[in-house]
């Protein structure tokens, strides 16, 4: 920890990305609560679900991008962007104009903008830490946010029930803008691979230094191409070529087995996210949705905290294990008597699954390229996120006829399944520990 504490860089992009997050876990229970509450209805919350989650799939866009941008520059302009776009809400109540569709409108926008400064923080961070200390800053990114998750979810509860869900967009706005100051002094080593008409690389410092227009234009060797050719034609083209390699660098891999798995349990999760306000509201309340999801929070970050006790152990079995264990306990969250009781089980399902983002996303950061890993960790992301919006449809359009319950169970059915779908897979049932695991093991490449 102390050779982290003493990394500026590292603390300044640990900083900004606590303080976002605390806004963020603030404005996912605010934005669903304000959308059930204006409509009563878990078809609307399974609309906001989807336009939430939807554009979590086409993550895998933003990774060649943020491969060639400034990282610096993706955090800054994301977090500008949501700043703005987060005050429409506050606006539309302010001047009479707030509905659900309103808010319906903001939602998928604020997600757009947010594919890509997880990929850009992802990238940076190995940029900025020694190999022998990812999984630890992994452990603090992941415990930080979900510490904040679990306190906020449940603060957020409250503040809904007191002050109404519309002053948390105002409290998200200013939480983006303290981000943005603190991005704006992140130095961030930049290694990406100059693109096919770039002559040399150059640092992040040097760029911001470095505004001479002769030099942005000094694109190629050949002062002719410059004039035969089209320069968006070689961008996009180039753009293409580094998302095709994304894909075929994780193509038959252990990764993507992983990625293929996750798709029928992401697709239950959304369901979950679409029916669990109903599903709060029938136990209490707000108060009580913001339990459910602080528990949730507090599952992920015991898992995440507690990521490096287990990085030792083999991947694959650890992995058949934590999901065999949160199958067990969400069937339970849904059938025991009482919120504390289900709230404790909610708690008990997250916690595998906490340690296990960390310590997978730690074996990618280990054992992927740097010129590739915005990539791949971006089209790892967005694979197996894609089904969950389709759930969130579903699962809202569904929960009238078979009970809100219903999405709860498919849930836990679905990671069921992940078990038996990993036990089954030689591949991933074998996967060493995280320290092991190369290029060559994963079948990356």
């Amino acid at each position: 920890m102390g050779t982290l504490r003493s990394n500026p860089a590292f603390v300044r992009l640990f900083v900004g990305r606590v303080v976002t997050n605390a806004g963020d876990s603030l404005y996912a229970i605010a934005a669903m609560w304000l959308v059930f509450d204006l409509t009563g209805s878990s078809f609307y919350t399974g609309v906001a679900s989807f336009l939430t989650l939807g554009p979590q799939a086409l993550r895998f866009l933003a990774g060649p991008l943020v491969d060639r941008w400034s990282l610096r520059r993706v955090l800054v302009g994301t977090q500008a962007a949501q700043a703005v776009g987060v005050l429409a809400v506050p606006v539309a109540a302010a001047t009479g104009h707030l509905s659900v569709w309103v808010v319906l409108a903001v939602v998928p926008v604020l997600s757009l903008v947010s594919q890509f400064d997880s990929p850009a923080m992802t990238a940076a961070l190995p940029r900025i830490v020694d190999d022998d200390d990812l999984v630890r800053a992994n452990s603090l990114f992941s415990a930080a946010g979900q510490s904040l998750d679990m306190v906020c979810n449940a603060a957020s509860g409250v503040l809904v029930a007191v002050v109404g869900a519309v002053a948390i967009y105002v409290v998200d706005a200013a939480t983006f803008v303290a981000a943005l100051a603190l991005f704006r002094g992140l130095a961030v080593d930049a290694r990406e691979p100059a693109g096919p008409s770039e002559p040399a690389r150059r640092s992040e410092s040097d760029e911001a230094s470095s505004e001479d227009p002769a030099d942005e234009a000094d694109l190629t060797d050949d002062p002719g191409s410059a004039r035969d050719s089209d320069p968006a034609d070689g961008v996009f083209a180039d753009y293409v070529d580094r998302l095709r390699e994304g894909f075929d660098y994780l193509r038959g891999s252990a990764v993507a087995s992983m990625v293929l798995g996750a798709v029928v349990v992401n697709f239950s999760f959304g369901a979950m996210l679409a029916v669990l306000p109903a599903f709060a509201d029938s136990l209490g309340g707000p108060g009580t949705y913001g339990l459910l999801m602080a528990a949730v929070a507090a599952g992920s970050l015991v898992g995440s905290a507690g990521s490096s006790a287990v990085e030792g152990y083999p991947f694959g079995r650890l992995s058949v294990v934590g999901f065999g264990v949160s199958t067990a306990c969400l069937f339970g969250a849904v059938r025991v008597d009482g919120t504390p009781a289900t709230a404790a089980l909610f708690f008990a399902a997250f916690v595998p699954t906490g340690a296990f983002n960390v310590v997978f996303f730690s074996m990618l950061q280990s054992a992927v390229d740097d010129d590739m890993l915005a990539r791949v960790s971006s089209v790892a992301s967005s694979g197996s996120a894609a089904m969950a919006p389709v759930g969130s449809l579903v699962g809202g359009s569904l929960a009238g006829a078979f009970g809100v319950e219903s999405g709860l169970y498919g849930v836990a059915a679905a990671t069921g399944f992940l078990t038996v779908y990993f036990l089954g897979r030689p591949r991933i049932r074998t996967l060493p520990p995280v320290a092991e695991a190369d290029e060559a093991v994963l079948g990356l490449g």
